[in-house]
């Protein structure tokens, strides 16, 4: 079966790699993002079962407005990959910038909100359809300086497992897949701001790459309705959660 997909923050990383999968598998693809350039070049590679959207998620008139906007052909998405988010920092919270606590926010849950508010009462009023988030295992496990940054994929993971409670009964599925770490997309650059100091996150890690993450949305999208996956974790083979942080006292 092939579906109509919208995934956000499609110019790079899990979204893109997502969007070049899944046209793949024969499914139409919405690819938003902020970067035209990105959008354009990407609709020239992969042909007309992509749409190039610019869209930014922090910017809520837009967000809602999209569904109405699209081609009429377009408009009945079955499937939303809500992948767009960011990092930004990663020193303790008392030197945290508020601008980057409030982008972060407003990426990583208002994002979410937004998006899945426009489409899913198209899904829920056509008895069909599958919103799948990018959460994180910073989820799960606290480690120092994720603070917001964790705090915002707890959101996410909550705000997946209450869609799941309101959307029992009801043919429309909803997953949240929570990665580790995952080399080869911009998001340790986007977060330090330095190529050199995110390359150094991966280095003779053997991180997951943007092409798992794509494997995996393929994998949860392509099982049978029944079936409904809440949720995802994954990691490389070279990671573990941390131990719980003891600090000692000197002499």
């Amino acid at each position: 079966m092939s579906f109509t997909v919208l995934i956000t923050g499609a110019t790079a990383g899990f979204g893109r790699a997502t969007a070049e999968r899944l046209v793949r598998d024969g499914h139409r693809v919405i690819a938003t993002g902020r970067r035209r350039d990105r959008l354009d070049a990407l609709a020239a590679e992969l042909g007309p079962d992509l749409l190039a959207v610019p869209l930014d998620v922090t910017d809520p008139a837009a967000v809602a407005a999209l569904p109405d906007s699209l081609p009429e052909d377009w408009r009945a998405v079955d499937v939303l990959v809500a992948n767009a988010g960011l990092a930004l920092g990663l020193g303790p919270a008392w030197d945290g910038r508020m601008a980057d606590w409030d982008r972060m926010v407003a990426t990583n849950v208002g994002g979410v909100l937004g998006i899945t508010r426009a489409l899913l009462p198209g899904m829920v009023a056509r008895n069909r359809g599958h919103v799948v988030t990018l959460g994180s295992i910073a989820g799960t496990y606290a480690y120092p300086g994720g603070n917001v940054y964790g705090a915002t994929k707890a959101f996410v993971a909550q705000f997946a497992l209450n869609l799941k409670a309101d959307l029992v009964g009801t043919a429309v599925r909803i997953t949240n897949i929570e990665p580790g770490l995952v080399g080869g997309s911009e998001f340790s650059n986007v977060r330090f701001g330095d190529d050199e100091k995110a390359q150094a996150v991966y280095r003779n890690a053997d991180p997951l790459l943007p092409e798992d993450i794509a494997e995996t949305v393929a994998w949860v999208i392509g099982l049978p309705p029944r079936v409904n996956v809440n949720r995802v974790e994954l990691m490389p083979t070279t990671q573990a959660p941390a131990p719980l942080a003891i600090k000692r006292r000197e002499g």
